[in-house]
């Protein structure tokens, strides 16, 4: 039996992640996402893929962030044809994620399209949508379901369970037993423990090779419990200010996140109600999706809401956005508001056009809670860019960025070890690290060598490693 661990993406960086292993020449991937960053670079990274579609035998989808997810239509399109294999909430939260990613992609174009014309000076350059919704939709019909903890096979003499991964809705690790000998973890993304709605990260059983994520490999984050101080501080000074709160966020998990604690601050009376706008049509569905999977929430969440029969999601002073003349409507609201937008690392989506409209205000407040990968927008206003540049057009950064780094949804260092050290090790030989820059990994790799990881390696953009 020959096995090797490939790796097409999240190597060096956080985006794209796409990993494979191959069995006796059958290719089994994990993962598939979309690069996100420099436009340019980006799109032909999505465009061209290094592997052969047809090849692929099955995908297993550790999650359904668009990082991990958003480039399956691409590979269908290319000649894919196996199952992909995912739990439950993560098939229906890739539903809304990849029809939205279409959708963006199709106006954005449009979009474009029309500013290219009415200004040529400006030398915009026109990429067209990767997929489209209708190849969004036939992508779905390859989607099979497997619960937490219940076995699957998704090839022959592979087994494969799901261990919730305390990431978002419906995340997995996954645990591969290869023809009953060798043992190979994927860790996708993993969470914190303590994290609101959601569940903790679990064990997952022994394993000879473990990949895992880095994104935070060289940071230590504030306790989940600062979260909530964080933000009630900043509801606080845009009151002050009459000023508005911009946040750019992942409309899964993030926003429901920010909408859940935004609920108990004002139950708890700590913050002053201020208009909430969700102006974003994926988070709307999104936050539908969390309402019939109460399952992956945690005994908190139904001890507060579930059990007395609140909705988390629901209160009188907010209001989800769907259409577009509504969304412009918000920009001429006037007096302190929360806006709530995506996309989470500002690259596309609503989110660009309410920053081009109070990013010059110093009374505004842009709020970021997530991670901002290199070369994105989110990224230039997280390093204090004195000017940004969107759809062409420069405009000058008045407005405050204040970063909120107890909402992060990944471990850091300290708690991927503290994740580790509860793990049975007897079996490990080596951890493959992925989903993280350059200086994320190399800290990484001496914090678990020094934890007492026999062999740390960083994986590298193509690279093929033995795996026996």
């Amino acid at each position: 039996m020959a096995i090797k661990f490939i790796s097409h993406g999240a190597c060096g960086e956080v985006t794209g992640s796409k990993h494979f292993l191959e069995i006796d020449g059958k290719l089994l991937q994990i993962d598939c996402g979309m690069f996100q960053g420099r436009r340019k670079e980006s799109y032909q990274k999505n465009r061209k893929l290094p592997f052969d579609a047809r090849a692929v035998s099955a995908i297993v989808l550790t999650h359904a962030h668009f990082d991990h997810s958003g480039a399956l239509p691409i590979v269908v399109k290319n000649g894919f044809n196996g199952n992909i294999h995912s739990t439950s909430a993560t098939r229906d939260i890739a539903q809304i994620i990849l029809l939205d990613s279409a959708h963006i992609q199709q106006k954005d174009f449009e979009y474009i399209r029309e500013k290219a014309a009415k200004h040529p000076e400006r030398n915009l350059t026109l990429y067209q949508p990767l997929y489209t919704a209708e190849e969004a939709i036939v992508t779905m019909k390859n989607f099979v379901t497997s619960n937490y903890h219940r076995k699957f096979m998704p090839l022959e003499e592979v087994e494969a369970e799901f261990c919730d991964a305390g990431h978002i809705l419906g995340a997995a690790t996954v645990h591969l037993t290869i023809q009953n000998r060798l043992r190979i973890g994927f860790s996708g993304d993993l969470g914190r423990r303590g994290l609101p709605i959601i569940r903790d990260p679990e064990i997952m059983p022994a394993m000879d090779y473990l990949v895992l994520e880095s994104t935070y490999g060289n940071r230590l984050h504030k306790s989940i419990g600062m979260a909530k101080e964080e933000l009630a501080a900043i509801i606080h000074k845009a009151k002050t200010r009459s000023g508005k709160i911009i946040i750019p966020a992942f409309t899964i998990e993030r926003t429901q996140e920010l909408i859940y604690l935004i609920h108990i601050l004002q139950s708890e009376k700590k913050i002053p109600v201020l208009p909430i706008f969700i102006d974003s049509p994926m988070a709307v569905n999104a936050t539908a999706i969390f309402k019939i999977h109460p399952e992956c929430f945690d005994k908190e969440t139904i001890a507060n809401f579930i059990a007395n029969n609140i909705d988390p999601f629901g209160f009188d002073n907010i209001r989800y956005v769907v259409s577009t003349a509504e969304s412009k409507e918000i920009n001429s609201f006037t007096g302190p508001a929360i806006i709530i937008s995506a996309s989470g690392m500002a690259e596309s989506g609503r989110i660009l056009h309410h920053l081009s409209q109070h990013v010059e205000n110093p009374a505004n407040i842009i709020a970021i809670v997530g991670y901002m990968a290199e070369h994105t927008l989110g990224r230039r206003l997280v390093e204090r860019a004195r000017t940004i540049k969107i759809f062409g057009r420069s405009y000058k950064v008045n407005a405050e960025i204040a970063t909120l780094n107890a909402f992060s949804g990944h471990a850091d260092y300290s708690e991927t070890i503290e994740w580790l050290s509860r793990h049975d090790w007897k079996r490990l030989k080596k951890i493959f690290l992925v989903h993280g820059e350059d200086d994320a990994l190399m800290n990484l790799r001496k914090e678990l060598l020094r934890f007492g990881i026999p062999q740390v390696e960083i994986a590298r953009y193509g690279g093929s490693y033995e795996m026996n």
